[in-house]
């Protein structure tokens, strides 16, 4: 898959989106200490050996567009429950450190599914974001920005460089979000 994985219907790597709902087709798997190393990029987005989204910072400190704009999804949709910077909150885990031993479609069905864990000392729930285009039309960019997080390539902050954005960008994030 390249590009914004945008519009409804529409196919995230591992997932189909028809009418609005969510829902698995296969399981792209990937081991999660992986080698996040591009080995193909285009309009922007990259991908490691196995296909899965990744990031790319050259030596001068440039991210690549997906993990600049992931950057800002992360703070528009998650930081509220997960913390600033990806590093966890009293209320939610730390995705820095849960992507160490998640891989990208378990990453996905998460938040695609939300989560529930219930023991006799608490009740952790996330909901579900299957629905919610300003998670969904992003989620490979959120996926590649706390995965450069999780493996130290990228610090705490806005990154300071970043990419162009790609020529088509807009059209297909209108086309996306309807």
């Amino acid at each position: 898959m390249s590009k914004l994985h945008l519009s409804f219907p529409y196919l995230i790597f591992g997932f189909v989106i028809i009418n609005g709902l969510a829902s698995v087709t296969q399981s792209a798997r990937a081991d999660a200490g992986g080698s996040p190393a591009p080995v193909s990029g285009a309009d922007g987005e990259y991908r490691d050996k196995d296909g899965n989204p990744t990031y790319k910072i050259a030596s001068n400190g440039t991210v690549d567009w997906y993990t600049n704009i992931g950057y800002a999804r992360y703070g528009a949709n998650c930081l509220a429950c997960h913390g600033p910077d990806g590093l966890g909150s009293s209320y939610a885990p730390s995705l820095v450190d849960a992507l160490k031993t998640m891989d990208y479609s378990q990453f996905t069905a998460t938040v695609i599914q939300g989560k529930q864990n219930v023991s006799s000392s608490q009740d952790l729930v996330m909901p579900s974001f299957g629905t919610n285009k300003n998670v969904m039309c992003y989620l490979d960019a959120i996926y590649v920005y706390l995965r450069a997080r999780s493996d130290d390539a990228l610090g705490r902050a806005r990154p300071a460089k970043a990419e162009a954005k790609p020529g088509d960008w807009e059209k297909q994030e209108d086309s996306c979000m309807g």
